[in-house]
């Protein structure tokens, strides 16, 4: 019975980030979401007490991946800018991937939810941040390397490039894809990135 409603939750989630992508812009209604997942609207409530735990369950999903992923890489890499390229890849490649996603990244569908949500979005950004000012700041100890702003300016202008890349997208609609251009913009942004001691 738990594997059931456990399909079920997965399958509400799942239809709920596909109407993220497929109507930009657009509020979702618990009751378009219902039709879409073909169940009745008491139905999605018994599985998610309100539509927050529901967008909340997709938060959950992004936090989990990318910060799983994230870990690996600062356990398995060592060069410092290979370190942040990997992040910053792979938080845009998530962002392409998953296009409903990133109108919950940005907040553009969270308008009019709770607050909570947005505070949520914005902890995933600044957990990343914190991790980015981590790398940077073990630059100098493990290669001797430090950044040419300073740490905290470093961190955050990275974390703005992944936030505006993709808004971008979310604002195109979709079709600049965050990954688009991005190791051209790369290879400049690591020859300045990083200075020797």
């Amino acid at each position: 019975m738990t594997n059931k409603k456990n399909d079920r939750r997965t399958q509400i989630l799942q239809a709920l980030a596909q109407m993220l992508e497929s109507s930009p812009g657009a509020r979702i209604t618990t009751a378009a979401l219902a039709k879409q997942v073909g169940v009745s609207e008491a139905a999605l409530y018994r599985h998610f007490p309100s539509k927050a735990k529901m967008f909340e369950g997709l938060i959950e999903f992004i936090e989990e991946t990318l910060f799983t992923r994230i870990n690996r890489i600062v356990q398995e890499e060592s060069n410092v800018l290979t370190r942040i390229e990997m992040i910053l890849t792979l938080v845009l490649g998530f962002a392409e991937q998953n296009p409903g996603m990133c109108r919950l990244l940005t907040a553009d569908a969270l308008a009019g939810e709770t607050e909570r949500l947005r505070v949520r979005i914005a902890q995933v950004f600044d957990r990343i941040e914190t991790q980015l000012k981590q790398i940077i700041r073990e630059a100098d100890l493990k290669q001797g390397l430090r950044p040419a702003m300073g740490i905290v300016p470093c961190s955050n202008f990275l974390v703005a490039i992944i936030e505006g890349k993709i808004r971008h997208y979310v604002r195109s609609e979709f079709k600049v894809k965050p990954m688009d251009v991005w190791q051209d913009q790369w290879t400049v942004l690591a020859q300045n990135l990083m200075l020797n001691r």
